[in-house]
């Protein structure tokens, strides 16, 4: 089973597929070292979309911190510049947290745009070597999104169902079957899952430190103003729009669209975070950071009756939605585009906030279904190979697109021609077709026409 723990990390921005999993890819090769005593020499080398965005999405600096023996879930993201440039300026880097080499980012991580890749997009290949220049290790891993990482020689095992979950299921149909036959919401099976992984206690705990977690990348992002980091020298907008806001409160002076505002606040707050480097948490991924925190926080702070105990039923609904995206197509935007990134997004928030608010299993698989029926197609196009544009705006428009969904389907009884379940796989044909140049490479879309502009 795709858990509550596998879709909402807590880690660094600003990307999932090219931070995030390439420091879990870097970090879990250095600790399997057999003798890190022995290494002399380490180099990595990044193809696919990990080299065509690689510097944009800071994966040179996620790779040192791996090595370094840092994990995201951990790492100080106050700290993790200056342990990469302390590295690039002595050209030595400690592996594993212990054990200093020789070690120079600007020729021992390669950025290989030439070699195609052959089981996903993002691809790294680490080599280890003694003195004398034998290899001691070799080891290609894939960052397959959302932060999860195989080895491109394994099968992967994301989330396979087995017997061991009282109520698994491979599809939405089998959602609902088993919600009509327990008598149970998508949020309480959810739970009785994860219950049976997990000592109840520890989900719990984990549910809470997402949900804090995505609160604080909210307040944080509202007050720190400054320029994000990257050649296209975007200011902050999060602070002057939440100073903006809050002085038309005070007058009095709110537009009928003022909860919409808010709510595009929460999110770009959030991957203005995200961009700079800072804690959040991926949901399902980092460029898509933003829409679920956004939405909650309308739950929270707009919904009448919400209670942190409607909160956690959000995350549990979302986790089962996107599970059924991971597991039938992809979180990837290097794999199937924006639409596997925010479009997923607003479908886990479209579903959370549809049963945080009482809606029926059913009206909840609905909301799931249009707000990723809205999304098909959405190209990955970042300029300058940075999270920034078009993504900051994208997560704002994401959240209200998940905020109208649920709505939508709440008026409504779960009744609707299109399924959840082909959806998903119209997304993933999408994909499927989609050129390159559209998944996460920065050759095409505004990344290419940004200039003309």
């Amino acid at each position: 089973m795709i858990s509550l723990f596998d879709l909402f990390k807590i880690g660094i921005g600003p990307s999932s597929s090219h931070t995030v999993g390439p420091m879990r890819a870097a970090h879990s090769f250095a600790a399997d070292l057999a003798d890190p005593a022995g290494v002399a020499h380490v180099q990595i080398t990044l193809l696919g979309s990990l080299a065509w965005t690689g510097k944009g999405h800071g994966t040179d600096k996620a790779v040192i911190l791996g090595l370094a023996g840092e994990a995201p879930e951990t790492v100080d993201p106050d700290q993790a510049d200056a342990i990469a440039a302390a590295v690039t300026t002595a050209c030595v880097l400690k592996l594993g947290g212990f054990h200093p080499i020789k070690f120079d980012p600007a020729t021992d991580i390669v950025f290989d745009y030439e070699t195609p890749t052959t089981r996903h997009p993002n691809t790294l290949e680490f080599s280890a070597r003694d003195a004398a220049g034998s290899i001691l290790a070799a080891e290609r891993w894939c960052s397959v999104g959302g932060g999860f990482v195989i080895r491109e020689d394994e099968k992967p095992d994301l989330g396979a169902i087995t017997e061991t979950v009282p109520y698994p299921f491979a599809n939405a149909v089998d959602l609902l079957r088993l919600g009509e036959a327990s008598g149970l919401s998508i949020a309480a099976m959810m739970r009785a899952n994860e219950f049976s992984l997990r000592d109840p206690a520890t989900v719990l705990a984990h549910a809470d430190l997402v949900l804090a977690t995505m609160m604080n990348g909210i307040e944080r992002g509202m007050r720190t103003t400054g320029t994000l980091p990257g050649g296209l020298k975007i200011t902050r907008r999060a602070p002057a729009l939440h100073a903006k806001m809050q002085t038309d409160a005070a007058r009095n002076d709110l537009a009928p669209h003022e909860k919409m505002d808010w709510v595009s606040l929460f999110a770009m707050a959030v991957n203005e975070e995200n961009a700079a480097g800072g804690k959040i948490v991926t949901a399902p991924t980092n460029g898509a950071a933003g829409v679920i925190p956004a939405v909650l926080r309308y739950f929270r702070d707009f919904c009448p009756g919400a209670t942190h105990e409607l909160m956690r039923d959000f995350l549990f609904t979302a986790t089962a939605i996107g599970g059924l995206f991971k597991t039938n197509a992809s979180i990837s935007g290097a794999e199937v585009g924006c639409q596997g990134e925010v479009g997923v997004a607003a479908s886990m928030a479209a579903a959370g906030l549809a049963a945080a608010r009482g809606a029926t299993n059913r009206q909840i698989e609905n909301a799931a279904e249009i707000a990723m029926e809205h999304h098909l197609g959405m190209t990955c196009d970042p300029v300058g190979g940075l999270v920034q544009i078009p993504c900051i705006e994208r997560n704002a428009f994401g959240a209200i697109k998940a905020i109208s969904a649920a709505s939508l389907a709440a008026r409504g009884d779960g009744t609707h021609h299109i399924s959840l379940d082909q959806v998903i796989a119209t997304m993933r044909q999408t994909g499927a077709d989609m050129n390159s140049k559209y998944k996460e490479t920065s050759l095409g879309g505004l990344a290419a026409n940004f200039i003309e502009c």
